[in-house]
């Protein structure tokens, strides 16, 4: 990964093998980012999406092999008791035109992942609701 910051927003290149979750956790740490905005598209290998059903307060979880182009990624950054917190969703796409998304739980960079990362002045906690199961904002 290298990337180069411009004030408030950071151009990322996620290089080939490298993992994209890992990698925006890096970054957050590196640069100390506790709240911002990630989008980027590319391509990957290998990739597992989950779908979250609320009435089973459940994730569940596809993974994927072969050559896929990202055509969204987009989510935030920010904290969950003050510690690194993400939360991303992914679609990519096949030689078929079939798109497969949802929740990203991991991908492996097969070419490159170009992203943007705009980083928010401020800090949005999260908290866990526990009547729909999920880590909600935390507004003060």
């Amino acid at each position: 990964m290298e990337y180069r910051r411009f004030k408030n927003d950071i151009v990322v290149r996620i290089d080939k093998g490298e993992e994209i979750l890992d990698k925006i956790k890096e970054l957050a740490l590196k640069e100390n980012i506790k709240l911002a905005s990630v989008r980027a598209l590319g391509a990957t290998n290998d990739f597992t999406v989950g779908v979250y059903k609320v009435d089973e307060k459940k994730y569940y979880s596809n993974s994927f092999q072969g050559n896929f182009e990202i055509v969204s990624l987009t989510g935030t950054i920010n904290t969950m008791n003050n510690e690194f917190y993400t939360h991303i969703h992914m679609s990519a796409g096949n030689e078929n035109g079939e798109v497969f998304g949802g929740h990203l739980n991991r991908a492996v960079v097969s070419a490159t992942c170009e992203m943007i990362v705009s980083v928010i002045d401020g800090v949005v906690d999260r908290y866990h609701d526990d009547e729909i199961g999920l880590n909600l904002f935390k507004f003060e």
